[in-house]
């Protein structure tokens, strides 16, 4: 993949079902899944216009330190998202290019750091995509055991291993590993209705109207 736009969904089985929600996008999956999990975060895009989504690889980090990314570079499988925490966020540079290049030859599909990143530009030419709290040039430490996969908490939203992660430039929604195929059901059945809709306002309609605004705004009168 090259920087500019480069899409990644997870490998496997559902390969086709990890597509098909990273093309509806973080915001329809997160409607259409009920308003649910997501991440209430200001996130940076390390690749502008970039989307992703597959299962989660989960990682508590060390405070301060990224010990445990470099472990988990060992064993992350072609496909996963990898989502690295620390116990709190903070503005250190977990991910660099050099792990990052060890995370797209293994053929991860996307990374979410719950604290910084560093080398920007280089991530941003490789084109695997990352979203991140923060850039900084602040290195970490490599010397404190986490843990992997165990659930995690990223901008008060839980992700266990396993849940699939939808990335874009609106943000980031969780679905829970049991709903996905009801989650991907209900979000077509959205973009349908959505598309209906966009013809409608096309033509001159008004949601004021077509979604019955107008009866809420009357009766508070």
């Amino acid at each position: 993949m090259t920087g500019g736009g480069a899409d990644a969904a997870g490998a496997g089985p559902l390969a086709g079902t990890y597509r098909e929600l990273a093309r509806l996008g973080s915001a329809t999956v997160y409607e259409a899944g009920g308003r649910g999990g997501y991440v209430d975060a200001d996130l940076v895009q390390a690749v502008p216009g970039s989307r992703a989504c597959g299962p989660a690889r989960t990682v508590i980090c060390g405070q301060d330190d990224n010990l445990m990314v470099h472990a988990v570079m060992a064993e992350c499988l072609p496909g996963e998202v990898l989502v690295l925490t620390m116990p709190e966020p903070r503005p250190v540079a977990l991910v660099g290019d050099l792990l990052a290049t060890q995370a797209q030859a293994a053929g991860v599909a996307g990374i979410l750091v719950d604290a910084a990143i560093r080398d920007a530009e280089e991530l941003a030419e490789m084109g695997l995509p990352i979203w991140a709290r923060w850039v900084r040039i602040r290195g970490a430490a490599k010397a404190t055991a986490g843990q992997i996969n165990v659930p995690v908490t990223v901008g008060g939203a839980q992700i266990n291993p396993g849940d699939v992660v939808v990335l874009d430039a609106d943000g980031v929604a969780i679905v829970p590993e049991n709903r996905v195929a009801e989650v991907l059901e209900a979000s077509l059945a959205r973009e349908q209705k959505e598309q209906k809709k966009r013809a409608q306002l096309q033509a001159g309609a008004k949601s004021y109207e077509l979604d019955g605004l107008r009866a809420v705004v009357e009766a508070q009168r």
